[in-house]
């Protein structure tokens, strides 16, 4: 090899066209898996800059030794370098996930109920490329091609988690944490409601009941969290608490409980201490 070989931090910032210019410059005869993907072009370089280390490593024990201890470790680095990243799955709803590597969505699972046997279907840049009986077939194809590289490369339409589907994943998420219904035009508590959560341009914000002006907060848990600390007992239900006094306990249920013992009875503890 009579060049120096390239890094894979080089080689990351590189494009296709570079890529495809360097695999032809270095002679290179490894097989590109995915001649769209930058990291498939990246491990055919790095796969035969290793083999040609390997093929000129010194004859000598000593150097033969040491040249092999260099090769294990830059297999190994370059290995680990252009391993693909851990897949993470958002819940968007029971039938809609969503897989990203990182902050890029890479393709998602959907349920068709148009189809009798094969409701399942993967798809990517909103077209069909994969359908099976089962969620777990679907899955299993979403991570098999996308760690060999053939899974069709997702376009990238929006910035890191700003898609409208992730941005109420995670709201939904942390309602479910403190009871609260997230609905179109809010986010409630016992059909009352509390405020609003969005995100705008990547950044988080929170909007209060009775306020007119969005709070910026640091992420959707921040915000949902300041939702909580509303005031969720308002002074319009008191009559309602009366009517829940007179029934049967056995009769009340969960959030009527609560709501008892949020209760002040103000009128009658003003007679008390008038008498």
């Amino acid at each position: 090899m009579t060049y120096t070989p390239y890094t894979q931090q080089q080689l990351q910032l590189k494009s296709i066209a570079r890529l495809k210019q360097i695999y032809r410059e270095i002679a290179c005869i490894v097989e590109v898996s995915d001649k769209r993907s930058l990291d498939s072009w990246i491990s055919a370089i790095v796969n035969y800059q290793a083999s040609k280390i390997q093929k000129l490593a010194p004859a000598t024990p000593g150097n033969q030794a040491i040249a092999q201890a260099e090769l294990d470790h830059f297999i190994a680095t370059q290995a680990q370098a252009i391993a693909p990243e851990p897949l993470r799955i958002v819940e968007i709803s029971f039938d809609h996930h969503e897989y990203y590597a990182a902050d890029k969505l890479i393709a998602s699972i959907s349920h068709d109920d148009n189809h009798l046997t094969q409701r399942w279907v993967v798809m990517v840049n909103d077209k069909e490329v994969f359908r099976a009986n089962t969620v777990m077939r679907c899955h299993r194809y979403i991570s098999i091609h996308y760690k060999d590289g053939s899974l069709p490369v997702q376009e990238q339409l929006a910035t890191p988690c700003t898609t409208g589907n992730e941005i109420t994943a995670q709201i939904f998420t942390e309602c479910e944490k403190y009871g609260f219904e997230l609905l179109d035009d809010g986010i409630y508590q016992n059909d009352v409601k509390l405020g609003e959560v969005g995100c705008t341009n990547g950044t988080w914000w929170v909007m209060r009941i009775g306020e007119c002006q969005q709070m910026p907060c640091d992420s959707a848990m921040d915000a949902v969290w300041w939702l909580s600390m509303v005031d969720t007992v308002p002074h319009a239900e008191a009559a309602n608490c009366e009517e829940l006094l007179d029934r049967p306990f056995v009769m009340l249920t969960n959030e009527e409980w609560v709501q008892l013992r949020e209760y002040e009875p103000v009128a009658e503890s003003r007679e008390l201490v008038t008498a």
